[in-house]
Order: C-alpha cells, then structure tokens, then sequence
C-alpha cells in the first residue's frame, strides 16, 4: 500500500494555492505556510488568459473564477495625446479560438476561490519561513517563529523574494529596468459615464504606458501606469504614493486618464527589476514554481498564468511517480518535473521582456505583441515635441502589419493533469 506523501507549500498565494488544490486532488497531505496575517487584497487585478483558465478548468474552479472576473471583447490601444484607438485587439472569440475565455479578475477574488475549495489542506498563517534544509527522510522548512515543517517535498512559491530560492541556489542579482509602475483601483459607479472604462485599455505614449481594465464583475477598474525613470528605485507592492506623482508625471496626456486618476483612493508604487531565471528548479526534496523560479516582467500579463499552470503540471509529476515504490519515487517525481518544466526556464522569462526565443509545446508567447507596443511608444517618444501629431501614428487598418493579434494557446498536455489519481 502506497503512503500518502506529506508535502510543505511555503508561500499562500496564486501558485501556492493552486499547487495546494492541485495535490489535494490527488490524495496528497498538504500544509500551506504563508508569512502573512491572512489572505489580502494586495496585487490588484490580474489578467488571466485561456492558457490560465484551462489550469482553473483542471482545478475545478473555472467556472467560479468567471462569475467573479470580467470578460471584454477588445484590448482597446489609445494614442497619449488624442485619445484616438490605434488598435484594437479582438478577445471576445478567444473561447471559439482556444477553448477558454481571456479574463480579468481581481486577485483576492481568485485567492478566495482557491482557498474555498481547498477541503483537507492546513493553512498556516504569520508563518516567515528562513530557511529550507535537506535530511535524509525528505526536507525541512524552518520559520521565524522557531517551529518547524518536516515533509517528502518542499515547495518554495513565495515569489519574486524567494526565501526557499536564495537557500537553495544563493541569493539572485535583480536588475534595475528603469522603470517605476504605479497601481490603483477604482470604483466603476464613481468614474464619470464619459470616461471609457469598459473595455481593457492601453494608453501608449512617450517613455510610458497605462493599463486599465475592468475586475470583480465591472465593478472596479484596475489601473496600472509604467514610466521610463531612476527617480525610485525600490522593489515594494505596498509603498503608498499621493495621486499628485501620477498627474505630474503624466501632464499633457490625455484628460480622461488624468481625470481617472483621483478615482482611485490609493495609490501604490513599485521600481520594476528583472531577474535572470534559474538554471534548476530542484534540488533534493526541494522545489521551486510561480515567481520564486521564473520571475517575469509584467508585459504579457502571464505571471499568475505560469504559476497556475506550474501547480498542474507538478501535481501531474507527482502522480505519475507516486506510482513508483521505494524511497527514490518522490524525488524521480521531481526529476519528471524539471523534464517537463525544463523549456520555460529560460524561454518564459525572456520573453516577458520581449524576446524573440522560439516556443515551444507548453506555450506560444505573445512577443512580438510586446516589441511593437515598444516600438510604438518610441515613435511616440520622437514625436513629443510641441507639435506633435498623432496622426502620423499606424491606424487600425495597420493591424496586421504592426502583428497586434494573440498568439497565445492553452497547454493541451494539461488535460493529463486533472482529476485524482
């Protein structure tokens, strides 16, 4: 008779919950370690494309992550300036086209659909985990507290800070991109009727961009503003800010995203840093997924993505050698799981900057989307003198020639994924 493994999940948010469902469907002993108080409303909106809504489709909660997100028919791309839609990329077929739906969702919202479905699972809450260390009987994760988890398989998904990462492989060497980001989050009844909130939206312009996009069924607007600047340089979700730093910084763009702004009641803001990604992901019984392995810069909007897609195919290792007998099988399950996860290492993280790496079978990246939103807002940036004249810029009719169309797929090998074993 097979023993149920016991596995340590240190970090409880999108990649570690949905590790935590994913092995639970499998008869797998699970406790969750996560160093905050409780599940929170920190991280805002997320985009979640088909490749994401199949792995919730293998957790069994798609359907509940979709009665909470929202669903656009266009990613709407705006000139700074006019305000004048230079594209608009079509998503309303995406169900037709990969089988799911692109949505848009507000990260607790998804954190609480995970959570809620978990049913044997311990959650450890104001649990800081130090460090991880190797013993003979599988791994051990040790916590600020002084206690102490004991397990056949750790897994680190404690993000881009990972603790588990820096005890395993050292301590990672994050660059500065030059760019500070600022979020907010609006109520949708509070924006006056002739700001266009509707739709997912791109403001492109000099040195800068905004992002916003409906979540939690339309009834808030997440806004995240990028912008070329050194004026701050520290790595932090929760610092706040004063609206005024958004408004200064973007005098002279458009006046509906000026007069958006103040919707929001708070403000936060973060320097952006990108992180060579790991050359392994596992050592002994310990293992890494999400952020904590293959951190990616924001611009394809695919980080919770990859780490609920990570969960899934994890989950699948881990079935496929519990099969095994004998005490090698959990770590041969891990081994499967670097074979499996091994393309994304480097691929997954360089093509969030934008890269031009070749898929492979898991995903197809949305790169060339990225280099020409980058292109574009350097011909805005050389056309931002005082007669500046976005006329000049592409016009819809320049959709196909500028690539502004999804080349994203959902992993069909995830299907080998659901259900338990």
């Amino acid at each position: 008779m097979r023993r149920v493994p016991r596995i340590a999940i240190v970090g409880g948010g999108v990649g570690g919950l949905a590790t935590a469902l994913a092995l639970e469907r499998r008869g797998a002993e699970i406790v969750v370690c996560e160093q905050s108080p409780a599940l929170n409303e920190i991280g805002a909106g997320l985009n979640l494309s088909p490749n994401a809504l199949m792995a919730l489709r293998v957790l069994g909660v798609e359907d509940q992550v979709i009665a909470l997100g929202c669903e656009s028919d266009f990613l709407v791309i705006r000139s700074w300036k006019s305000g004048r839609i230079i594209s608009r990329m079509r998503r309303g077929a995406f169900r037709q086209q990969f089988g799911a739906p692109n949505l848009t969702v507000h990260r607790a919202d998804l954190l609480d659909v995970l959570c809620g479905a978990l049913k044997t699972v311990t959650l450890r809450f104001g649990a800081r985990c130090i460090a991880v260390e190797q013993c003979d009987r599988g791994g051990v994760a040790r916590f600020a507290d002084g206690s102490e988890i004991e397990a056949d398989i750790i897994v680190g998904a404690d993000g881009i800070h990972s603790v588990v990462r820096k005890t395993l492989f050292g301590p990672d060497a994050p660059r500065f991109t030059g760019c500070i980001c600022w979020r907010g989050m609006a109520a949708t009844s509070t924006v006056p009727r002739d700001i266009d909130v509707a739709e997912g939206t791109m403001w492109m312009g000099p040195h800068g961009h905004v992002v916003h996009y409906p979540v939690r069924r339309g009834e808030l607007i997440n806004i995240v503003a990028h912008f070329d600047s050194d004026s701050w340089t520290e790595e932090s979700w929760t610092r706040e800010c004063d609206v005024s730093e958004l408004t200064t910084t973007y005098a002279g763009w458009h006046p509906d995203l000026l007069r958006l702004y103040p919707y929001s009641a708070r403000w936060y803001k973060w320097a952006l840093y990108d992180r060579d990604p790991v050359a392994r992901w596992s050592k002994g019984r310990v293992t890494l997924l999400g952020d904590s392995a293959h951190a990616m810069l924001p611009y394809l909007g695919q980080g919770a993505a990859m780490a609920l897609e990570d969960a899934c195919v994890l989950s699948a290792a881990v079935r496929h050698c519990s099969h095994m007998s004998g005490p090698g099988c959990h770590v041969r399950g891990q081994l499967c799981w670097d074979r499996v996860s091994g393309p994304a290492k480097t691929i997954l993280p360089r093509r969030g900057r934008g890269s031009n790496a070749t898929s492979n079978s898991r995903f197809v990246s949305a790169s060339v989307v990225t280099r020409q939103c980058f292109r574009l807002r350097g011909s805005m940036a050389m056309m931002s003198g005082a007669n500046c004249d976005d006329a000049k810029l592409p016009t819809m009719s320049s959709r196909k020639r500028l690539g502004f169309r999804t080349i994203q797929v959902c992993p069909k090998d995830l299907a080998d994924a659901s259900g338990p074993s």
